[in-house]
C-alpha cells in the first residue's frame, strides 16, 4: 500500500496516555512530580480567573500536539485549560481510548483523525472483520460534537449509515478524508454530497467503495460548490462523467483532482479546459479510449496542460499510453511531485519526461524504469525530498529489475533526500553505506529485499553494515524498514545508535532472540514496531516489559511465540492489550460466528501477536477468532 504520510497529517492532535493514568475513571494526565497541585497540599496556580484565561490565550497558538501533550502534564489547571482549547484531535488506535472518554476530555473538538486496523493489513496480514468500526465514534460524536467540521480516518470499517450520521449531524461539516477504509459503498457517498452543502474536501484514497449502482456525482448541489479536493481513484465503478464536468464547471476553487481508470484521455482534456486553476491533478487511465470523440479534430492535450499554469503535482497514468506521456511536458518544470506508481513506463519513456523535471521534490514509480530510468532522476532531481521504488510483481521469485545501482546514483545525485522507500532483489552494504554518508538528513529509509534472509549479493555477507551506517549516520532518523540477512549485530547497532527511531518494520530478517531485545532495551523513542517472518520468540517479547507501556503498538506474526510467553505479558502487564489472531479459512471467513477460537495448550504456536496501549481494556468487539489474553 502507498501510505500518505499519516505522521505528517499537519497540525492534529494526539491524545497521551502516559503519566498516571486511572484506569477505571477519566484520564488523569497530571505528572506524578509536580510540585503544583489543586488538592489540599498546594494552592492553585491560578488564584483567580484572569490568570486562567491569559492561559487559555496563549494555549491557542500551540499548534504542537507533542507539546500540547507535555503542557497537559504540567498540573491539573493546565490540564483542564489545554482540553478546552484542543479543537485537533488525533488518535493512533481506535481502540486505545473509547468515545465517550475522549468527549469527556476534549469538548470543543473541530477535527478528528482516528486510525483503526493495524499497517500489516494493508499487506492483507490482518483478517476480515476484525474490527476498528467507526459507528461508536460517530454514534457519540452527534450530540457531542456539534461544530465538528473534519473528519480524516485510516484503516476503519465505515458504513452507509456511519456516512449518513455523519452528514446529517454537522451542519457545518467541510473535509472527509478515507484512507484505506471499507464497508461504505456510492450510496454513503451520494448522501454525504448532498447534504454536506459546505463540503469542501472529500478524499477516498486506496479505499474499497462498494458499488450500489447510485451516481453519487449527481448528488453534489446543482449551484455553486465549496469543494477544494475531490479524490476518488481508487472507486472502481464507473462515474457519471457529465455529472462530474459540470460539478468540476460549478467549482471555481477546485484545486485537486484525482480521477479513476474510467475517466478516458479525451474526457480529461475536457475538464481541464474546465478547471485551469488546479495544482493536484490525478490523471486518469491516461489511455486512448475515446480520446477523439467522433467528427472531432485530435486533441491537443498538450495546450490543455499548458493552461494549467499552476499544476504543481501530477499522479494517476493508469493503463498510460507512452505516446500520450509528451502532453505533460509543458507542466513538467513546475512539478514538485510526480507520481508513476501504476504507470508501466520503461527507462527510455522517463528519461524523456524525468529531464524537464528540476524542481522535483517527490518522486513515486514502479521498478520497470530500471536502474538506468533512477540514474536519470539522479542527474536531473538535485532537490528530490522522496522516493519511492515499487515492486511490477511483489512475488519474492519474481525479476526485479533495480538494485544497488539504483541506489547508489539517487544518493550521489540527491544529497536532499529525506525519505527513501525502495523495494529490490539484490542489494550490497557498499550502497547502503555509501546512501548513509551521501544523505545524512534521511529521516525514512526503508529498504524492502524481496526475498527471504538475502545477503550482500556480491560479498555473500550479512547485511549488517549497511544498516549499522544508516543508523550511525543518519542523526535524524525517526523510521526504519530493515529486511536481507541480518545478524544480531545490525539490531545492536540500531539499539545502541537509533535513538530517534519512532517506527521499525522488520521483515524475513534476524538471528536470534537477542537481536529484539537490542532494539527494545536500547530504542527509548520507539512507538510502533511491526515485524513478520522473523525468529523470534518468547524471551524476546517478555524483554521489552519495560517499554511496552510506553509504545503504540506491537504487531508480531510468523515468528516462534507461544501461548505461554503471550499469556506472561498479558498477567505481568494488565494495562496493555494483548490480542492473539488465528489465520481464518474462506469458511470463516464466509461466517464469522461459526469460527472457532483460540485453543488454550499454552504451548500452542501465536500465528500473530497485536499488542497495544489502551485506557478501556479488552474491547467489546473482537470477533472468535481473537482472543485477548
Amino acid at each position: 500500500m502507498r501510505e500518505e504520510e499519516e505522521e505528517d497529517q499537519t497540525k492534529m492532535l494526539e491524545i497521551e496516555e502516559k503519566t498516571t493514568t486511572d484506569l477505571t475513571g477519566d484520564v488523569d494526565l497530571v505528572d506524578s512530580s509536580s510540585k503544583t497541585r489543586i488538592s489540599g497540599d498546594f494552592l492553585s496556580p491560578f488564584p483567580d480567573q484572569v490568570l486562567e484565561n491569559v492561559l487559555e490565550n496563549v494555549l491557542l497558538f500551540l499548534t504542537s500536539r507533542r507539546d500540547r501533550n507535555s503542557v497537559s502534564l504540567v498540573c491539573k489547571s493546565w490540564y483542564r485549560t489545554e482540553a478546552l482549547t484542543r479543537s485537533d484531535l488525533f488518535i493512533g488506535n481506535c481502540y486505545a481510548v473509547s468515545p465517550i472518554r475522549a468527549i469527556r476530555r476534549f469538548q470543543r473538538v473541530r477535527s478528528l483523525v482516528l486510525k483503526g486496523k493495524p499497517r500489516f493489513a494493508d499487506f492483507n496480514l490482518v483478517p476480515p472483520n476484525w474490527g476498528a468500526h467507526f459507528t461508536p465514534w460517530v454514534t457519540e460524536m452527534s450530540s457531542a460534537y456539534p461544530l465538528l467540521e473534519k473528519v480524516c480516518l485510516k484503516r476503519m470499517s465505515i458504513s452507509d449509515d456511519d456516512l449518513s450520521l455523519l452528514a446529517n449531524s454537522f451542519p457545518g461539516f467541510k473535509e472527509l478524508v478515507l484512507v484505506c477504509c471499507e464497508g461504505f459503498g456510492t450510496s454513503g457517498l451520494a448522501i454525504v454530497a448532498s447534504k454536506c452543502r459546505q463540503l469542501r474536501v472529500l478524499d477516498l484514497i486506496e479505499a474499497e467503495v462498494v458499488d450500489d449502482d447510485i451516481d453519487w456525482i449527481s448528488f453534489f448541489p446543482e449551484t455553486g460548490t465549496c469543494l477544494e479536493s475531490l479524490t476518488f481513484d481508487c472507486v472502481e465503478c464507473a462515474i457519471n462523467f457529465e455529472a462530474l464536468e459540470r460539478l468540476v464547471a460549478r467549482s471555481p476553487s477546485l484545486r485537486k483532482l484525482r480521477l479513476n481508470r474510467h475517466v478516458s484521455i479525451g474526457q480529461l482534456h475536457r475538464l481541464m479546459i474546465r478547471a485551469p486553476q488546479l495544482t493536484h491533478l490525478g490523471t486518469g487511465s491516461f489511455s486512448p479510449i475515446d480520446a477523439v470523440p467522433q467528427g472531432e479534430q485530435e486533441l491537443d492535450l498538450s495546450s490543455a496542460f499548458t493552461s494549467c499554469r499552476s499544476l504543481i503535482c501530477l499522479s494517476g497514468f493508469r493503463d498510460i499510453l507512452p505516446d500520450y506521456l509528451p502532453s505533460i511536458y509543458p507542466v513538467c518544470a513546475n512539478l514538485t511531485s510526480l507520481n508513476f506508481s501504476y504507470a508501466n513506463i520503461e527507462a527510455e519513456q522517463l528519461k524523456s519526461v524525468i529531464r524537464h523535471c528540476h524542481k522535483l521534490q517527490v518522486f513515486w514509480v514502479l521498478d520497470s524504469v530500471c536502474d538506468e530510468g533512477l540514474q536519470a532522476v539522479a542527474a536531473t532531481c538535485k532537490d528530490l525530498r522522496e522516493l519511492r521504488v515499487f515492486p511490477m510483481n511483489a512475488q519474492e521469485d519474481s525479476e526485479c529489475p533495480v538494485s544497488e545501482v539504483g541506489l547508489r546514483a539517487i544518493s550521489e545525485g540527491c544529497r536532499k533526500l529525506r525519505s527513501i522507500l525502495y523495494f529490490c532483489q539484490r542489494m550490497t552494504n557498499a550502497a547502503v553505506v555509501a546512501m548513509s554518508k551521501n544523505c545524512p538528513e534521511l529521516v525514512v529509509f526503508r529498504l524492502c529485499i524481496m526475498g527471504r534472509h538475502l545477503p550482500d549479493h556480491i560479498t555473500g555477507k550479512p547485511m549488517d553494515e549497511g544498516f549499522g551506517a544508516i543508523v550511525m549516520n543518519c542523526k535524524k532518523l525517526t523510521r526504519l524498514a530493515v529486511s536481507g540477512l541480518l545478524t544480531d549485530e545490525a539490531f545492536r547497532l540500531i539499539g545502541r545508535y537509533g535513538k530517534l527511531v519512532r517506527t521499525l518494520s522488520v521483515a524475513f530478517a534476524g538471528d536470534s532472540d537477542m537481536g529484539l531485545t537490542y532494539v527494545l532495551e536500547g530504542c527509548p523513542k520507539l512507538q510502533k514496531l511491526e515485524i513478520r517472518d522473523s525468529p523470534f520468540g518468547d524471551a524476546a517479547l517478555l524483554s521489552g516489559l519495560h517499554h511496552y507501556y510506553n509504545m503504540r503498538f506491537l504487531w508480531m506474526s510468523s515468528c516462534k511465540l507461544s501461548l505461554a510467553g503471550c499469556k506472561e505479558v498479558a498477567q505481568k502487564m494488565p494495562h496493555l492489550v494483548v490480542e492473539v489472531i488465528r489465520d481464518i479459512d474462506e469458511e470463516d471467513r464466509d461466517n464469522n460466528s461459526k469460527a472457532s477460537t483460540i485453543k488454550e495448550d499454552p504451548g500452542d504456536a501465536v500465528e500473530k501477536l497485536y499488542m497495544y496501549r489502551s485506557l478501556e481494556g479488552r474491547r467489546s468487539d473482537a470477533p472468535k477468532f481473537v482472543s485477548i489474553l
